[in-house]
């Protein structure tokens, strides 16, 4: 678990560099425009309420109008108690709506043994998130990966599966009705971590990726860490070198002369 930094910035501190730096991405990739109506996907931690609380006060500030709408799955996770997002959501003042489906039972029946529960869990979620993006009437769908989930995405998939790949900020989905969005995907975590912990969101536990050990992604973090009390700039270099990229310097014979 990453820690807050001990700066002790004040929650007005955090929050304006964090709209700063999300509004630098937002820009940069041209993320939201004129009219558009977005879903922000509430999972209940900490990256997603950021999010949704950044694009609020984003909203009323922005020189152009655009509506959110936050949406939150139930997908029926054992002990799982979704009270304390609800009560929160209705007292934010934002659009919301809970979505009930059980895809716990469903994930579990079909992960191997062994296997995380990553890959089926997010694919019923995202089909979920896209069905109900259509009904309410939204061209976007927001996501709350931040740095560190793009970076630890890069090294997972060199190292894992031979292939220079991660999370890109923006994307359409195969079949043209949406694109996803991630406003968040230059904020560093840490400075996440210590807005959510200022702030005091009602953190919900994900208790189905939470009960399996040795999985890859915290094989990476752990990398990470370590390589940072080295070089304590290694995230912000490898998250620079995503939007540096030289093709004709890569091994690809698409990209050679």
């Amino acid at each position: 678990m990453v820690e807050a930094r001990g700066d002790k910035a004040t929650t007005a501190t955090m929050r304006k560099r964090l709209l700063r730096r999300m509004g630098r991405t937002i820009e940069k990739f041209s993320l939201i425009g004129e009219g558009d109506r977005i879903l922000v996907a509430i999972s209940g931690g900490k990256d997603s309420y950021t999010l949704l609380d950044l694009l609020v006060g984003l909203q009323s500030a922005a020189p152009i109008s655009f509506e959110l709408v936050a949406v939150h799955v139930d997908q029926g996770q054992p002990g799982y108690d979704g009270r304390p997002l609800e009560e929160w959501l209705a007292g934010f003042g934002c659009e919301f709506e809970i979505v009930r489906r059980d895809t716990y039972s469903k994930v579990v029946e079909v992960t191997p043994p062994g296997k995380a529960y990553c890959a089926p869990c997010s694919r019923m979620r995202r089909g979920i998130l896209y069905s109900t993006a259509e009904r309410l009437g939204c061209n976007k769908i927001a996501l709350g990966h931040h740095r560190e989930d793009a970076v630890e995405t890069f090294l997972m998939n060199a190292f894992y599966s031979g292939k220079l790949h991660t999370l890109p900020p923006h994307y359409e989905t195969e079949d043209g009705r949406f694109e996803v969005i991630r406003p968040l995907i230059e904020c560093p975590e840490d400075d996440i971590v210590a807005n959510s912990n200022e702030v005091g969101y009602p953190i919900l536990p994900c208790n189905l990726c939470g009960s399996q050990d040795g999985l890859r992604r915290q094989r990476v973090k752990s990398l990470l860490a370590e390589l940072e009390q080295e070089h304590p700039d290694i995230r912000g270099n490898l998250l620079a070198a995503l939007g540096n990229v030289d093709p004709s310097r890569l091994l690809d014979p698409r990209y050679q002369e």
